[in-house]
């Protein structure tokens, strides 16, 4: 049943539609009223404002087809009317949209809308193979809780996909586990899937160019990170409690700080990496991520070599790392550092600092690690790429391509300078904590060019993965309340001492 629709209405509606199956961007942009507080919100979440909807909807590459079954007029007043139709998808199933329009100066024009569709069996964006579970657990200190593993581990009876589905259609089926899933399964947490990744995980941004981009629960219509993307959206997402992942340039952290998630990325070489596909070993290493502290602290001590525990007490801040984010970022992590234990008990027991100290950071770091990242990327990859490079997306074929015309000279000074920078790091870091942005700036929105992005995270995150150094993300929120992180890097084989300084004095 529905009233009389006031005159213009369904004319607008049936425009909007006509509009969204043909994905008439400018069309649909004027049927949305253009102010800051328009809305449209789907199981993803809510976008606000006429600018962040017209970069949704370019971005996506148009709307799921559909008909119209029923539409369902209620007029609100004399400027106001709700309409509800409900959609029939041609992939079958019964979906719903909800719109409030208003009569403006310009015509009918929605100033809030309500997406509903019928939810997959699976999210293809986040996972390749999931089950309930797919791999059953043993029973230790992590029994109840759920893995996401990243599409670069093995996992017994799958093949491993590294987020290329030519490479996956001829990977052959794996007969054991790698470590890391073995060694959780073994303490008791079951295997909820296996998780899409960036193609071969040379990426931050987690925009697979045949998948899809794993969606980002806490900031929708934004990145969601890479290239441990589908482990950290299927932990955001609440599909499971622990996201395995790796760690060679940030893979971890980013994805940590754009979805609001605690990461950890640990000394290098002190979880083994047998059973996982390797992009750069220099750098590699296996890092999970969690919705809590205590947890990932739990997972720590499944995964990391027993120690004594000494707490970190001493902290650094340094100016130049910090100068090195977006002003809403560094407001949020100097209001972390202003609220963090200060006085008596410090940051780690009594005697803790917390000092800002100068450092004269070399601008050819990154360039360091880019270059030594990519000949060995090339190196572990290039026998099968090199006749197949057409079968990746643009941006990690473009890496690749660049990996490939490095020369064996240039290959092995970039070696050499990356174990002086090793050297270099781990001195200034000392028996310290060092605080700094675990990414320069809030996810990017969907669409956006994420090159100048891609080079000033790899500034940040360069430290820990040239220095070797364990490295915790902690989520932030900004004053816009988006989702980002603060790192906090500690000393070598100090893992477990960096995460009892997560759960202890900074989570109380």
């Amino acid at each position: 049943m529905s009233d009389d629709a006031p005159e213009g209405l369904l004319e607008a509606f049936w425009a909007y539609e006509t509009a969204l199956m043909s994905d008439d961007l400018e069309t649909l942009d004027a049927l949305f009223a253009d102010r800051p507080d328009t809305l449209r919100g789907d199981a993803a979440g809510v976008l606000v404002g006429h600018e962040t909807i017209s970069r949704f909807r370019g971005s996506r590459g148009g709307a799921p087809r559909r008909t119209i079954a029923e539409v369902h007029v209620r007029v609100v007043d004399a400027t106001h009317a709700l309409v509800v139709a409900v959609t029939a998808p041609e992939r079958g199933g019964r979906g719903q949209q909800t719109q409030l329009w208003e009569r403006t100066e310009v015509g009918w024009q929605v100033t809030a809308a309500h997406v509903a569709v019928p939810a997959p069996a699976v999210d293809t964006r986040v996972w390749r193979a999931v089950g309930d579970p797919l791999v059953r657990p043993g029973t230790g200190p992590l029994s109840g809780e759920s893995v996401a593993v990243k599409d670069l581990f093995a996992v017994a009876g799958q093949p491993v996909g590294a987020g290329n589905p030519t490479w996956a259609a001829n990977a052959p089926v794996e007969s054991s586990h790698a470590w890391a899933v073995q060694t959780l399964l073994g303490a008791g947490a079951s295997v909820r899937g296996i998780a899409r990744t960036d193609e071969f995980a040379y990426s931050l941004a987690g925009t697979n160019a045949h998948f899809g981009t794993p969606p980002n629960a806490q900031a929708p219509g934004r990145i969601s990170g890479g290239s441990s993307s589908g482990s950290a959206s299927a932990v955001a997402l609440g599909h499971a409690t622990i996201g395995l992942g790796t760690d060679t340039g940030g893979s971890i952290r980013v994805p940590a700080a754009y979805q609001g998630l605690y990461g950890m990325r640990p000394t290098h070489g002190s979880v083994p990496t047998a059973g996982l596909m390797p992009l750069a070993p220099s750098f590699d290493t296996v890092g999970w991520m969690t919705r809590d502290a205590g947890l990932l602290r739990r997972v720590g001590s499944v995964l990391l070599p027993a120690a004594a525990p000494r707490p970190l007490r001493d902290v650094v801040v340094v100016p130049e790392l910090l100068a090195l984010a977006s002003p809403d970022v560094r407001a949020a992590v100097e209001g972390f550092l202003g609220a963090g234990p200060r006085g008596g008990t410090g940051w780690g027991g009594d005697g803790g600092t917390v000092v800002e100290e100068s450092w004269d950071l070399p601008e050819t770091w990154p360039e360091v690690f880019r270059v030594h990242q990519a000949a060995q990327a090339w190196q572990s990859h290039g026998w099968w790429l090199r006749t197949r490079l057409d079968s990746l997306g643009a941006d990690v074929r473009s890496r690749f391509e660049a990996a490939a015309e490095i020369d064996h000279d240039t290959a092995v000074q970039a070696a050499d300078d990356a174990a002086r920078a090793r050297d270099a790091v781990r001195r200034l870091v000392g028996d310290r904590v060092v605080v700094l942005p675990s990414a320069p700036t809030v996810a990017p929105e969907l669409g956006a060019d994420l090159g100048e992005v891609r080079a000033a995270t790899l500034r940040l995150t360069c430290v820990a993965g040239l220095g070797g150094l364990p490295a915790v993300s902690v989520p932030l929120t900004t004053s816009d309340g988006l989702p980002c992180g603060v790192c906090l890097v500690g000393p070598p084989r100090r893992d477990l001492d960096l995460l009892d300084l997560v759960t202890g004095p900074l989570h109380a």
